[in-house]
């Protein structure tokens, strides 16, 4: 068998709530129902989101994921970072719905990536398809930390208690004098990048 299509077709509290995301990212609707079953037909070019709606779902406890494999990585999320901007007058970076910055995922074989959580919790994780070239691998127990922080880091946004635990475990790491400052410029970096995304 060749030429197969999967859409993923994932679940939402309300199409009122899904659609308008999707479309400020540039998706059109190319088929939307009310009833019987609440249900709507995204996309974007060829890529293809479908949703139904379920009125007592909780995003919160959403385990809706798709991953998406894409050529241009840096142009897919630049797109969607402008359709945020111009719907919602920032990138939307924490809460739900929100997007993740483009980087290299320890735990998808180096490949770089970036996630949306979309208004009913579902995770699209967008994939490069070509793993990047190989960079010089950081070494030491700091740089695994952060590895290991980023890993991580999308999946606490919006538990501060195990976010505060993370962080009183990092800070416990015994760190040399040139480990410190290299922490200290990760964080400081950290905070521009969250910066520009307001």
């Amino acid at each position: 068998m060749a030429h197969e299509t999967t859409i993923p077709l994932l679940p939402c509290r309300s199409l009122d709530d899904v659609a308008p995301f999707y479309q400020a990212l540039g998706f059109q609707v190319g088929y939307r129902q009310a009833r019987p079953n609440p249900y709507l037909a995204l996309h974007r070019e060829d890529l293809h989101l479908h949703f139904f709606g379920m009125p007592e779902f909780d995003p919160a406890t959403s385990y809706g994921s798709c991953l998406v494999l894409v050529d241009d990585l840096v142009a897919i999320h630049r797109d969607f970072a402008t359709g945020m901007r111009a719907a919602y007058g920032k990138v939307l970076v924490s809460g739900m719905p929100r997007m993740t910055r483009p980087r290299v995922r320890k735990n998808q074989d180096g490949h770089s990536g970036f996630s949306i959580v979309d208004p009913g919790g579902n995770w699209i994780r967008f994939v490069a398809r070509t793993k990047p070239p190989a960079a010089d691998d950081p070494t030491g127990r700091l740089a695994r930390t952060l590895e290991n922080a980023v890993v991580q880091a999308d999946s606490v946004l919006n538990e501060p208690a195990i976010a505060r635990k993370l962080l009183e475990r990092a800070g416990a790491v015994p760190l040399s004098e040139d480990g410190r400052e290299r922490l200290a410029a990760t964080l400081r970096h950290a905070a521009d990048l969250a910066a520009a995304g307001d």
